[in-house]
């Protein structure tokens, strides 16, 4: 028996909202925009705090009732992925670093690490969800290490599917971030109330973007 939806979330991603308008394979839409009408809230992502009244009029063309909320990604620190050491951010500061992803926009991710000062020095970037192989994180200390780099970044989503290695020449570390509400805050606050309410009933995530972080 198909159970019965009771609350709709979608993510939104501000800087690409819908992206070539196409679905996967072709596109990064998983659904596409008129089914935005479902949705209960929506949480228009990657904020900056500018003006996104344009978007806002955009997606009330498909729905006139659901609430909004802008959040952005917030870096809070550094965490090596096998010592589970933590380093605050200062330590990017003009750090040569390799970066190494399987996200959909990983392009989102370097720009951020270069606002926190990192000269990043080799990129490898992967597929969405891929799972890295030995070999292949093994050629990415490699060419990050021969290039000068003092250490390996890679996004929190990445470092649960790195490799368990041996021996390795550089340190890896993992961004962790958490989601600011930016606008919406009253909004946010009636969407965790309504999970309350309804804490017995699925969830239904519908995400228009192709990646949520802490896509």
């Amino acid at each position: 028996m198909r159970l019965k939806e009771r609350l709709d979330i979608v993510l939104v991603d501000s800087e690409s909202p819908f992206a070539n308008r196409h679905l996967l394979p072709r596109g990064l839409l998983r659904e596409p925009p008129e089914q935005l009408c479902r949705a209960s809230i929506i949480f228009i992502t990657k904020c900056d705090g500018r003006d996104l009244s344009g978007l806002r009029a955009e997606l009330r063309q498909y729905n006139n009732h659901a609430e909004f909320v802008e959040c952005a990604h917030k870096p809070l620190h550094l965490e090596e992925i096998f010592t589970h050491e933590v380093v605050p951010l200062s330590f990017l500061k003009d750090l040569r670093i390799g970066m190494i992803s399987g996200i959909a926009k990983p392009e989102s991710f370097e720009e951020g690490l270069r606002k926190l000062g990192v000269e990043l020095i080799y990129s490898r970037r992967f597929a969405d969800h891929h799972r890295f192989s030995e070999g292949e994180v093994s050629r990415m200390f490699e060419r990050s290490k021969a290039r000068g780099a003092r250490a390996v970044i890679t996004t929190e989503k990445d470092a649960v599917r790195f490799p368990r290695l041996g021996k390795r020449p550089l340190p890896v570390y993992f961004l962790r971030v958490e989601i600011e509400i930016i606008r919406g805050h009253d909004a946010f606050r009636r969407c965790l109330d309504g999970m309350c309410r309804y804490n017995e009933a699925p969830l239904a995530a519908v995400p228009l973007e192709p990646v949520l972080t802490p896509t």
